[in-house]
């Protein structure tokens, strides 16, 4: 199976599923001696249309982990509007040193019934997105080591590959529940109705935070509105350059404080070919 082109598509509101699934994607596109293109899905107008590859790509996929799975306002895209056509794939997970639970099950069981052919696939510890102090400074040097290494690998069996290969094994369960979220007192907390506040004594009223968000939920008229569906991405949060949006809700801000209080370990990459 000859593989003419190597494509990086990804959903990253943060950045750091941009950076791995490119790191990956380089260093395939360098060892086979094939051109890259990019695929980037995260802004509502790149969901416009269907993403379609062919049989001679080899497409590294990457999303993040929301509650030990893909998000779930991403995953219809995904599950409809993704055609594989029988390109081969490496499904890619980002998590923020908690844990991927079953995001890369599900990814790859999404890739596979989208038509791709799975040969491998990886989690990556990443900063979380709520705070700095899971994770900070990764994906690092020795990380994006790593995933040149895990990109070696592929490299060295798709040129081997003479038959359409089996689906990659990785753990989890694509089935599987989402990870119910705890606060400071081990009991379950609900935030989903949580949104971003605007400082207004900050906000310039630039309008980045509108334009850059994933759902298109704030209203660029006035960018202290939230009008749509918000999943915490916190990419208005990260990208505001005058740190003008934050979150409050207790529900929320108690989840992230336990997350700093139980999962500031270094975790470990993950690949599986």
């Amino acid at each position: 199976m000859e593989v003419k082109r190597i494509c990086a598509a990804y959903w990253s509101a943060t950045g750091n599923t941009d950076k791995t699934v490119n790191t990956i994607a380089e260093t395939l596109a360098e060892k086979l001696g094939v051109p890259l293109e990019r695929r980037n899905f995260t802004r509502p107008s790149d969901r416009a249309e269907d993403l379609s590859f062919t049989g001679g790509d080899l497409v590294v996929f990457g999303m993040p982990t929301y509650a030990g799975k893909l998000p779930n306002k991403m995953l219809p895209y995904v599950q409809q509007q993704i055609h594989g056509n029988g390109a081969l794939a490496v499904g890619v997970v980002t998590f923020g040193n908690r844990s991927y639970d079953n995001s890369l099950a599900e990814l790859c069981a999404a890739l596979e019934a989208d038509g791709f052919h799975t040969v491998a696939g990886g989690a990556f510890a990443c900063r979380h997105a709520f705070t700095d102090a899971l994770a900070d400074g990764r994906p690092d040097w020795d990380d994006k080591r790593q995933m040149g290494e895990f990109a070696a690998r592929i490299a060295d069996k798709v040129k081997d590959l003479t038959d359409i290969p089996a689906p990659v094994a990785v753990p989890g369960d694509a089935a599987a529940p989402y990870y119910v979220p705890k606060g400071t007192d081990g009991q379950p907390v609900k935030f989903l109705k949580a949104k971003p506040q605007t400082d207004l004594g900050k906000c310039t009223d630039c309008g980045a935070c509108a334009r850059l968000c994933p759902m298109g939920a704030i209203n660029p008229s006035n960018v202290a509105e939230v009008p749509g569906t918000c999943i915490k991405c916190q990419r208005c949060v990260r990208k505001c350059t005058k740190h003008a949006k934050y979150f409050d809700d207790p529900a929320f801000l108690s989840h992230v404080a336990m997350l700093e209080q139980n999962f500031t370990e270094p975790k470990e990459n993950e690949v599986y070919l």
